[in-house]
């Protein structure tokens, strides 16, 4: 059972209690994994539910309508199987594509475990993209590369339609002058909930430059 203190951190997700305990279940499980499989970088344990969590469930509100979101580089599940939880009620169906085997056994774990809708994929997230042109709702990557590179590789689902959130720190705005070298694009940029020096980059309608 979670403690009165992290329903109080959810409480301006509007998260109800079943889906709150959902997530205090895949905290616990990471915390049991994470000495065996090492899942996430040791010095944020103990900043899981502020540095992870939550992080990753801001995104939640910002495509309200999507049904069918593809996460890139899900690791232990941050955004995507947090996505996943909190998307139940609303039939959320989010792809988890990672390529490293301990980690998706994790995240299939907590999948089954919490009953969200999340699929795994372990491979190269080139050879998951082509199955979800034109598909895709949103497709999401933290921490996993530089936006140009995100951008390269998601290019065919945001042509065809797809909405891309990617969390950004305080290297965002040097990030979108390298990015607007090699792509023209709709960009709305949004603060982090969880970090001042953070942003959000939504991105859509893009085409290439060279």
């Amino acid at each position: 059972m979670m403690s009165e203190a992290y329903v109080e951190i959810l409480r301006p997700f509007d998260v109800s209690r079943e889906t709150s305990e959902k997530l205090a279940l895949l905290e616990g499980e990471l915390r049991r994994w994470q000495s065996i499989k090492n899942l996430v970088g040791p010095g944020t344990l103990d900043q899981i539910w502020d540095r992870h969590i939550v992080d990753s469930l801001q995104l939640l509100s910002l495509a309200p309508a999507a049904k069918l979101w593809v996460d890139l580089g899900s690791g232990a599940g941050f955004p995507g199987l947090v996505l996943a939880i909190a998307g139940i009620d609303r039939g959320l169906e989010v792809h988890l594509v990672e390529s490293n085997s301990r980690k998706c056994s994790f995240l299939r774990q907590v999948a089954r475990l919490t009953g969200a809708r999340a699929k795994v994929h372990e491979a190269r997230l080139e050879t998951v993209i082509p199955d979800f042109i034109g598909k895709a709702d949103v497709v999401s990557a933290r921490a996993l590369a530089s936006l140009d590179q995100l951008l390269d590789w998601t290019a065919p689902l945001l042509k065809a339609g797809t909405m891309g959130l990617f969390p950004k720190g305080r290297d965002a705005e040097a990030e979108l002058t390298e990015a607007r070298k090699s792509w023209k694009f709709d960009l709305d940029i949004l603060p982090s909930r969880t970090d001042s020096d953070a942003r959000i980059l939504r991105i859509s309608s893009i085409e290439s430059l060279t």
